[in-house]
């Protein structure tokens, strides 16, 4: 049994430190169960007199609340020592025996009953122990138990907690020695002697520095207003007063002896603490005077509509916000034509004003930049006033003063008709018939005069939304939808691409006529100017881009030719712009006559060149020109049997009359109703007629989608895919057409222009890209089939009478612009490249700034 023993006594010995730890963890759990509401209770006191609540409520309340804390305290205490017992050294082994499989440590305490006398059941007995032992020494201390949740449902532990950590970040442990100062004749304070501590903040948005009386010797000192005056009197209640008269405080006050005091500056006056330690100063409040506010300029507009108008603002501390009220002055408004009805109601524009973002906002100016363009009032005489705001709430406002609200301006007669007619919409809903009947006068023939078939189509689809919103009543949503819609139309009309480069030369030029004759500003001019540039630039490209003629007969046209190069037309649009911003509007419409005279010389030129046989490629393209054309003249005819079936009494009247001026009176009614069923009659057979025209234009376009140039190129794929759909929609065009269903067929026949268009685009795209191969091509034979040396390296011939280089220009291809473009595109890319030498960077920079 000696061996027994020892197997147990060394077993327990490697028990000591997890035995340690185990009991240890009890303890802690035990004290944890026991006196959770004690350490509760003391962290929300403490959490109290750390922030101050001592400081803050009356005398009396604050004894009340600590009476209540102490007296919670003592319970909780005198309940954790009832519940509470230190955990034995059996309690540790049981709970530790527990962890363990096959209770172990319990096995090793246990003796044999049995077979004692017996050596096989000794040994069976040894075994046993040894086995024990061994996963006693792998035993680990067990984890305490800490949750009493089941004990605290409400969690108060926690919120204890949470307070005690919101007085540590935000209080301070200095604070709980006031608690000294609740019991009179007590603190260190007291024993000394009364004093007192005082100090001013201004408010935060004026920048300027706390002052502490304390360090204020002088007689009188001045503080912004709003600044708040902080006052603490210590020593026995009545040993100091206060007496003062910049708060202007009238009314229930508190009593002069209070040993916290607060209260704001209002006015000028006088601060005194009586008593043995006092002070008096002479205070004066400087006042916070309010914003100031004032346009700083006239109004302005950019060259795409948008407002500009400068203003100035300041405030002594700064500006915290400013707006714009923008009303209508109907007194000053021409009441004439659509203007002439009662407007409808409508809100005051208020603009919120842009503020600086970093820097001083005691004074500063800016600029109002809104695009008000759309608004009704655009155009019309309005008052503007501006208020601006500091952070005392104080307003400071500008007297209201009468502009022009700008907006964007059109320089297209049919865009400036178009918008006209918007604003009279927007301003009463009764002019929506009125507006429909301009309308339809402005755009009863439009061949010669609405040169955008997109944007007149859309025009008569926007006058029939709201001929039917007139006839079922305009309601503010269609009033808006219409108004949109024709605004995007003299957007198109004014801004909008022009398939002919010549085309829109003209316009250019139209439109910049037109300005000189309306004083546009110089903003409008340099705007116009450059589009007169690039109109320019496409018109002679597509001048460059025609086929080249037989050169006997190209030369012999060329001696009678006057020559003029891209910079001389440059110089002249540059000196047209310089005479129009000094004002010299005569000289500048001269100039101009004079450049639209020469470009119409071009383009006899460009007649007269292009007489010769086409290629395959242009007479495709002329082929489709043809058939947008015949469909733009069917979608009219079908538009004008649709007016006909909404309007269908004016033809039957006719007839019916006719008809009774010579029948009998009995038979007036029967020819009547005959006259109305041969209308109908001429009806369906002009619909038709239409229909198989329409077919036709649609075997037409099958012919020529056959023959398309470009196969296997993405451009001609993209052309004959344009094609296809086209004629999907004449297909559907030509069945509402049989059907008689008017409004169908012209919605296909709109996406039919509209695919043809596309599939010209494309076309064009494939032919400008063939015609580049071509002259690579013929660049490189050039090259190879000069045997006798009369071409340079880069195939010009050499020059006559002997001279070395070559007489022609070095660029005889027929894309000049978009060579020089490429070519000035790689200067720029290898100049960007900072590993090439030196010199070539040097030279590459010279040749930017060259060109």
């Amino acid at each position: 049994m000696s061996q027994a023993n020892r197997t147990r006594d060394e077993a327990l010995d490697r028990l000591r430190r997890p035995l340690f730890l185990t009991r240890t963890g009890m303890l802690a759990e035990r004290l944890t169960r026991a006196f959770w509401p004690l350490w509760s209770v003391l962290f929300l006191a403490l959490a109290a007199l750390m922030l101050g609540l001592q400081d803050v409520v009356p005398l009396e309340l604050a004894w009340g609340i600590a009476v209540v804390c102490v007296s919670a305290a003592l319970w909780a205490c005198v309940r954790g020592v009832r519940q509470f017992h230190f955990p034995s050294r059996a309690e540790a082994l049981d709970r530790l025996d527990r962890t363990l499989a096959g209770r172990p440590i319990t096995a090793l305490a246990d003796t044999q009953a049995i077979g004692a006398t017996d050596d096989a059941s000794q040994a069976v007995w040894r075994a046993h122990l040894v086995r024990m032992a061994d996963r006693v020494a792998g035993a680990k201390a067990a984890r305490p138990d800490l949750r009493i949740s089941a004990r605290d449902p409400f969690a108060l532990r926690y919120a204890a907690l949470l307070a005690l950590l919101v007085a540590v970040l935000f209080g301070s442990v200095w604070r709980v020695a006031s608690v000294s100062e609740m019991a009179p004749g007590q603190g260190q304070l007291t024993a000394s002697g009364p004093s007192w501590e005082g100090w001013i903040e201004p408010p935060a948005y004026t920048g300027k520095p706390s002052l502490y009386l304390n360090d204020i010797n002088q007689e009188g000192f001045s503080v912004p207003e709003g600044s708040k005056l902080t006052l603490r009197l210590y020593g026995t209640p009545g040993a100091l007063t206060v007496a003062e008269t910049v708060s202007g405080r009238t009314g229930d006050v508190a009593s002069a002896s209070d040993p916290s005091q607060e209260f704001t500056i209002t006015q000028d006056g006088s601060l005194e603490i009586m008593g043995a330690v006092g002070a008096e100063w002479d205070i004066s409040m400087t006042p916070d005077e309010p914003p100031r506010i004032a346009l700083a300029g006239e109004a302005e507009r950019s060259a795409g509509g948008e407002f500009k108008l400068p203003f100035a603002a300041g405030d002594d501390y700064g500006v915290v916000a400013a707006q714009a009220m923008i009303t209508l002055d109907m007194a000053s408004v021409d009441r004439r034509f659509g203007l002439l009805a009662d407007p409808d109601p409508r809100d005051d524009i208020v603009l919120d004003l842009p503020m600086p973002i970093s820097g001083d906002r005691r004074d500063f100016t800016e600029t109002i930049v809104e695009n008000l363009a759309q608004h009704p009032w655009a155009g019309l005489p309005v008052l503007i006033s501006l208020s601006a705001q500091d952070a005392l709430d104080q307003n400071g406002t500008a007297p209201a003063q009468q502009i022009i609200l700008e907006g964007r301006r059109f320089f297209d007669p049919l865009a400036r008709a178009v918008v006209e007619q918007r604003r009279d919409i927007l301003w009463s809903r009764s002019n929506g018939a009125r507006a429909a009947q301009v309308l339809r006068a402005v755009t009863h023939k439009p061949e010669g005069f609405v040169k955008n078939e997109a944007a007149y189509l859309q025009l008569r689809v926007a006058i029939r939304r709201l001929e039917a919103a007139v006839a079922g009543g305009l309601t503010p949503e269609l009033q808006d939808e219409v108004a949109q819609a024709l605004w995007d139309i003299a957007v198109l009309l004014e801004d909008g691409k022009l398939a002919d480069a010549l085309e829109r030369l003209r316009q250019a030029q139209e439109r910049l006529a037109e300005a000189m004759r309306q004083g546009a500003n110089q903003d409008e001019i340099a705007e116009l100017m450059q589009e007169l540039r690039d109109a320019t630039d496409d018109y002679i490209r597509q001048l460059a881009e025609q086929n080249q003629q037989d050169p006997d007969q190209q030369t012999a046209e060329n001696q009678d030719s006057q020559e003029i190069t891209g910079d001389q037309i440059q110089q002249m649009m540059d000196k047209i712009q310089e005479l129009m911003e000094e004002g010299r509007m005569a000289e500048a419409q001269q100039l101009l006559d004079e450049l639209n005279r020469m470009m119409e010389n071009l383009q006899v030129t460009q007649g007269q060149q292009g007489q010769g046989q086409q290629s395959p490629g242009q007479q495709a393209m002329n082929g489709l020109q043809d058939t947008l054309r015949e469909q733009q003249g069917l979608s009219d005819e079908a538009f004008q049997d649709l007016q006909q079936q909404f309007n269908p009494e004016q033809g039957d009247q006719q007839g019916q009359d006719g008809q009774q001026g010579e029948a009998p009176q009995g038979q007036g009614q029967g020819e009547g109703q005959q006259g109305s069923d041969q209308g109908q009659g001429q009806g369906q057979s002009q619909s038709q007629s239409l229909a198989d025209r329409q077919q036709a234009l649609r075997n037409e376009l099958n012919r020529q989608e056959r023959g398309m140039p470009g196969a296997g190129t993405p451009e001609g794929d993209a052309a004959r895919d344009a094609l296809g759909r086209a004629g999907r929609a004449m297909d559907q065009a030509e069945g509402a057409l049989r059907d008689n269903r008017m409004a169908d067929a012209l919605d296909s026949q709109s996406e039919a222009m509209e695919a043809l268009r596309e599939g010209m685009r494309s076309l064009g795209e494939a032919l400008a890209q063939q015609q580049q191969q071509q002259q690579g091509q013929q660049g490189e034979a050039v090259g190879r089939a000069d045997p006798n040396g009369r071409r340079d390296p880069l195939g010009r011939d050499s020059g006559a009478n002997g001279q070395v280089g070559s007489d022609e220009q070095l660029l005889q291809g027929e894309d000049v612009y978009r060579r020089a473009r490429d070519l000035l595109d790689e200067i720029r890319r290898r100049s960007s490249e900072q590993d090439r030498p030196a010199i070539e960077l040097d030279y590459l920079k010279r040749l930017l700034d060259r060109f």
